[in-house]
Protein backbone atom coordinates (compact mmCIF):
# COMPACT_ATOMS: atom_id res chain seq x y z
CA UNK A 1 0.00 0.00 0.00
CA UNK A 2 2.90 2.94 0.70
CA UNK A 3 4.38 1.91 -2.49
CA UNK A 4 1.17 2.76 -4.19
CA UNK A 5 0.90 5.83 -1.88
CA UNK A 6 4.70 6.82 -3.77
CA UNK A 7 3.74 6.29 -6.68
CA UNK A 8 0.53 8.42 -7.04
CA UNK A 9 2.55 11.39 -4.57
CA UNK A 10 5.27 11.16 -7.87
CA UNK A 11 3.00 10.86 -10.51
CA UNK A 12 0.77 13.43 -9.21
CA UNK A 13 3.48 15.78 -8.04
CA UNK A 14 4.88 15.65 -11.93
CA UNK A 15 1.89 17.11 -12.80
CA UNK A 16 1.00 19.58 -10.67
CA UNK A 17 5.10 20.77 -11.50
CA UNK A 18 4.07 21.05 -14.70
CA UNK A 19 1.30 23.09 -14.78
CA UNK A 20 3.16 24.97 -12.20
CA UNK A 21 5.91 26.40 -14.20
CA UNK A 22 3.44 27.13 -17.10
CA UNK A 23 1.88 29.76 -14.71
CA UNK A 24 5.56 31.39 -15.08
CA UNK A 25 6.38 30.61 -18.32
CA UNK A 26 4.15 30.08 -21.35
CA UNK A 27 7.52 28.41 -23.09
CA UNK A 28 8.77 26.44 -20.09
CA UNK A 29 5.07 24.71 -19.27
CA UNK A 30 4.30 23.97 -22.95
CA UNK A 31 7.73 22.21 -23.17
CA UNK A 32 7.41 20.28 -19.98
CA UNK A 33 4.45 19.51 -20.89
CA UNK A 34 4.72 17.86 -24.78
CA UNK A 35 7.61 15.67 -23.08
CA UNK A 36 6.62 12.49 -22.57
CA UNK A 37 6.10 12.65 -18.87
CA UNK A 38 3.75 10.32 -17.88
CA UNK A 39 4.93 7.58 -20.55
CA UNK A 40 8.32 8.32 -18.80
CA UNK A 41 6.91 7.47 -15.36
CA UNK A 42 4.62 4.85 -16.63
CA UNK A 43 7.54 2.90 -18.45
CA UNK A 44 9.55 3.12 -15.08
CA UNK A 45 6.69 1.44 -13.25
CA UNK A 46 5.76 -0.94 -15.76
CA UNK A 47 9.50 -1.69 -15.15
CA UNK A 48 9.35 -1.12 -11.67
CA UNK A 49 6.85 -3.95 -11.31
CA UNK A 50 8.91 -6.40 -13.09
CA UNK A 51 6.03 -6.00 -16.14
CA UNK A 52 7.49 -8.41 -18.75
CA UNK A 53 10.06 -6.93 -21.74
CA UNK A 54 7.17 -7.05 -24.33
CA UNK A 55 4.48 -5.10 -22.22
CA UNK A 56 6.93 -2.48 -22.05
CA UNK A 57 7.52 -2.39 -25.33
CA UNK A 58 4.32 -2.86 -26.45
CA UNK A 59 3.18 0.53 -24.00
CA UNK A 60 5.84 2.61 -25.69
CA UNK A 61 5.07 1.71 -29.40
CA UNK A 62 1.39 2.08 -29.63
CA UNK A 63 1.88 5.42 -27.50
CA UNK A 64 3.74 6.50 -30.69
CA UNK A 65 0.80 5.53 -32.84
CA UNK A 66 -1.81 6.88 -30.24
CA UNK A 67 -0.02 10.63 -29.90
CA UNK A 68 -0.71 11.11 -33.77
CA UNK A 69 -4.05 11.80 -33.93
CA UNK A 70 -3.82 13.93 -30.27
CA UNK A 71 -1.56 16.58 -32.29
CA UNK A 72 -4.00 18.33 -34.48
CA UNK A 73 -6.00 19.29 -31.24
CA UNK A 74 -3.05 21.19 -29.99
CA UNK A 75 -3.60 23.97 -32.79
CA UNK A 76 -7.49 23.80 -32.58
CA UNK A 77 -7.54 24.99 -29.29
CA UNK A 78 -5.54 28.00 -29.30
CA UNK A 79 -7.29 29.07 -32.54
CA UNK A 80 -10.97 28.24 -30.71
CA UNK A 81 -9.92 29.82 -27.31
CA UNK A 82 -10.18 33.34 -28.46
CA UNK A 83 -13.44 32.51 -29.63
CA UNK A 84 -15.55 30.25 -27.11
CA UNK A 85 -14.98 30.19 -23.68
CA UNK A 86 -12.91 27.41 -22.01
CA UNK A 87 -15.20 24.61 -21.56
CA UNK A 88 -17.22 24.53 -25.14
CA UNK A 89 -13.70 25.10 -26.18
CA UNK A 90 -12.08 21.92 -24.43
CA UNK A 91 -15.32 19.85 -25.28
CA UNK A 92 -14.93 20.63 -28.81
CA UNK A 93 -11.56 19.53 -28.97
CA UNK A 94 -11.84 16.37 -27.30
CA UNK A 95 -14.94 15.66 -29.66
CA UNK A 96 -12.67 16.61 -32.76
CA UNK A 97 -9.63 14.61 -31.40
CA UNK A 98 -11.93 11.57 -30.81
CA UNK A 99 -13.23 12.18 -34.29
CA UNK A 100 -9.98 12.33 -35.56
CA UNK A 101 -8.48 9.15 -34.08
CA UNK A 102 -11.61 7.00 -35.40
CA UNK A 103 -10.76 8.10 -38.92
CA UNK A 104 -6.75 7.83 -38.07
CA UNK A 105 -7.13 4.44 -36.76
CA UNK A 106 -9.87 3.19 -39.73
CA UNK A 107 -7.24 4.17 -42.45
CA UNK A 108 -4.50 2.27 -40.45
CA UNK A 109 -6.57 -0.73 -40.47
CA UNK A 110 -5.84 -1.17 -44.06
CA UNK A 111 -2.17 -1.54 -43.48
CA UNK A 112 -2.77 -4.30 -40.66
CA UNK A 113 -2.46 -1.57 -37.96
CA UNK A 114 -5.47 -2.17 -35.45
CA UNK A 115 -5.69 0.54 -32.68
CA UNK A 116 -8.81 -0.37 -31.43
Amino acid sequence: MTYLIIKYLITAAVVVMVSELAKVSDKLGGLLAALPLVTVLTLIWLYIENQPVAKISNHAYYTFWYVIPTLPMFLLFPYLLPKWDFWPTLVSCVIFTLAVFYLYATSLKRFGMHLY
